[in-house]
């Protein structure tokens, strides 16, 4: 069951599969993801064979909705970088409380590709209302992020991590970045969580490909390990 609805002020895509969900998914989406989001619903549902929900709510501005600090690289935008906070207080605040008047407490999984997956792995550290996270090419390149994550821990159990096998192969020195700062990340929680509840996985391709397939698997990890060892 597929519906489109406002909760407070944002567009949301609610999907229902099954009678008495047992997992509650999040996701940020941008408009470029409009299409791309049912065909990863489908995808979810072909591999995980329980009745769960999601809500993908509508992001307008990425840079300045889902930035948690302001890098010149990502935006000159100044007020790039002050916002994320609020996204993630719509999140807790507002989306959350209006899903669980509906389906009770449920399990949840923040998941999102690209900023929206360093989104979603930022409020894992800032939150601790996330059983996992599915973080998949999140723009760790960022700068400061090892700094970040050094001094905040992961508040979350579950922490699915990828990248596309040819993202870092580019000459911005920026971008570049991003390869060898998610495998720090991944050292480090492979230290705080433990090495099985979490995990980094490559996929081949550069960071535009398969963007829809990418982040079903990552949201399949993270709903096959909260329901086999009871993280929640």
């Amino acid at each position: 069951m597929k519906e489109a609805k406002k909760i407070g002020g944002r567009e949301c895509i609610i999907y229902q599969e099954g009678e008495q969900p047992l997992v509650l998914l999040i996701q940020p989406i941008g408009a470029h993801e409009q299409e791309s989001i049912n065909n990863e619903m489908t995808l979810i549902t072909e591999r995980v064979n329980v009745p769960l929900v999601m809500a993908a709510f509508s992001i307008t501005n990425w840079e300045l909705e889902l930035s948690p600090w302001h890098d010149p690289a990502l935006s000159r935008d100044k007020e790039v970088g002050e916002h994320a906070d609020e996204t993630l207080r719509y999140v807790t605040d507002e989306l959350m409380p209006s899903l669980r008047q509906k389906y009770g407490k449920l399990p949840i999984v923040l998941g999102g590709y690209s900023l929206a997956g360093l989104f979603a792995l930022w409020a894992a550290h800032e939150s601790n209302l996330f059983n996992a996270v599915a973080a998949v090419s999140p723009s760790v390149w960022i700068a400061g992020w090892r700094e970040f994550a050094l001094q905040h821990c992961v508040k979350a159990t579950d922490v699915y991590l990828s990248l596309g096998d040819r993202e870092e192969r580019t000459r911005n020195k920026a971008f570049a970045q991003v390869g060898d700062n998610i495998r720090f990340e991944y050292e480090l929680l492979q230290e705080t969580l433990g090495m099985e509840h979490c995990i980094l996985e490559w996929n081949p391709g550069n960071h535009f490909a398969d963007n829809a397939l990418r982040t079903t698997k990552g949201f399949v990890w993270c709903i096959k390990h909260i329901l086999n060892h009871g993280s929640y």
